[in-house]
């Protein structure tokens, strides 16, 4: 026996308002689905929670605005060498010299930090050593190991090092005008000048 498809059921509430047998009143349409409510408003006469007030905006005293970059500050002058002064006489000046190194390397100082000037005689060590030759006289010189000692007459050619010590054991005023300024320019750190303050003092120009 074939099927007989069932009539598609209608919904109530497509149906629209019918009678009902009883009472014979019009059944009310079903209402929709209620959606999200809107926000109920303040009721008139009690206000509703105030908002605070948005603060003002301010630039803060601490930053500083952004603008054009003016000239850079310049550094203070890089100051120049110590001065020191180890009075001595002409004929004690080389070995004031030689005291004033002993105590530069007892502090710490390397060896290679310090260039000894003579404006007499020159040290022994560079009378032994200029009698293997000036090449290899001026290698150890360059090569920074050690101690050099040089003649004032040789200064020009010497190179700076932190610690300049120059022993005044004679030689003309002369001389001495000429090697103290070299030996300052030499010294990168401190210049140690050991001989007749009086002397000295007006070879450099300064008080020492």
């Amino acid at each position: 026996m074939p099927l007989i498809p069932e009539e598609p059921q209608i919904h109530e509430s497509a149906q629209g308002p019918r009678a009902t047998p009883a009472s014979g009143r019009v059944a009310p349409t079903p209402r929709p689905v209620p959606g999200p409510r809107p926000a109920a408003p303040s009721r008139p006469g009690r206000p509703g929670p105030l908002r605070p007030t948005p603060p003002v905006q301010r630039t803060p005293r601490d930053v500083a605005k952004p603008g054009p970059s003016g000239p850079a500050v310049p550094a203070a002058a890089a100051a120049g060498p110590q001065i020191q002064l180890i009075p001595a006489s002409v004929e004690s000046a080389l070995d004031s010299a030689e005291e004033a190194v002993d105590m530069l390397l007892d502090s710490g100082r390397a060896p290679g930090d310090v260039l000894v000037i003579t404006t007499g005689a020159q040290h022994p060590w560079a009378d032994h050593e200029l009698s293997f030759g000036e090449t290899s006289y001026w290698a150890q010189h360059d090569s920074g190991d050690d101690v050099f000692y040089a003649d004032a007459a040789v200064v020009t050619r010497a190179g700076t090092r932190p610690v300049v010590v120059v022993a005044v054991n004679g030689g003309s005023d002369a001389v001495a005008a000429t090697a103290l300024p070299l030996a300052l320019s030499r010294a990168g750190a401190l210049l140690i000048v050991c001989g007749d303050p009086q002397r000295i003092n007006s070879v450099l120009g300064v008080g020492v």
